[in-house]
């Protein structure tokens, strides 16, 4: 019975040491041209090896719990995320009203979102001193607005192996600006989202071929802008999560970023 007593007991201990070693979202902050931007590094700490680090923009409701989840979701045990704060750590819309003022600016001047995009990227890149993560294998992906972000952070010239946009913009205010790609470029997308009409698509396609850079499209039929979101419940209108397009889209993520890491070794 004692024997029992102590195995017992050191099963419980290790159950509680493996509990506590688990996903984490730490706090991030930097300032830029005098703006205090407020984000989340967030990894599994349960895993001691170095792994891809990926900078994640969200949609346009920026860092929020929602899209804190998502990055647990999406980190797993595969990669150091960086959920990154494009508007300033006192801007957390709570409506699309307050979303669309907050976005406006950066659309308006994509100097701007290519500018803080390209600080967060740096701000990933330096969290390597105390985060396992491995820089050689460096990637971004974004959601709706954060897909246009990460876009601009490959015009920008950013030196990451691949970035990924879920549902954003595909427009740019330079398509020339293609030619500093050197990222692999996957664009995802909504068949049916209006706000990503088919010129917008045809001129995405000319300006990476301009660029002759490594990429590719794909839109997932029968499915309209925010097909990751799940807070998107809506039954109708061009903002709605579907659980099947996501499944899709991830799994196309993963081997995106899988076939561009690995050329890294």
């Amino acid at each position: 019975m004692r024997r029992s007593l102590l195995v017992l007991s050191f099963l419980v201990s290790a159950y509680a040491g493996t509990a506590s070693a688990a996903m984490v979202a730490k706090p991030v902050q930097w300032t830029d041209q005098g703006v205090t931007f407020k984000s989340f590094l967030v990894y599994d700490d349960a895993v001691t090896a170095k792994r891809p680090g990926l900078l994640m923009v969200p949609n346009w409701f920026g860092v929020n719990d929602m899209a804190v989840a998502k990055a647990k979701e999406i980190a797993g045990k595969d990669y150091v995320i960086l959920l990154t704060d494009m508007y300033g750590g006192d801007v957390r819309p709570a409506n699309t009203d307050a979303a669309g003022a907050a976005v406006k600016p950066l659309y308006a001047d994509r100097k701007i979102m290519r500018l803080r995009v390209s600080r967060a990227f740096a701000e990933l890149q330096s969290q390597a001193k105390g985060a396992p993560i491995d820089t050689a294998k460096l990637g971004a992906i974004g959601f709706c607005f954060g897909g246009s972000a990460v876009l601009d952070l490959a015009r920008a010239g950013a030196k990451l192996a691949a970035v990924v946009s879920f549902h954003g913009l595909l427009s740019t205010d330079d398509p020339k600006l293609a030619s500093n790609i050197h990222a692999s470029v996957l664009a995802l997308n909504g068949a049916d989202d209006e706000n990503v009409p088919p010129e917008q698509r045809a001129a995405f396609e000319a300006e990476m071929r301009g660029g002759k850079v490594d990429w590719a499209s794909e839109d997932f039929g029968g499915a309209v802008h925010c097909f990751t979101e799940k807070e998107a419940t809506a039954a109708q209108g061009n903002c709605r999560y579907d659980a099947r397009v996501a499944k899709r889209a991830y799994a196309a993520m993963h081997a995106w970023l899988a076939e561009a890491f690995a050329a890294k070794k």
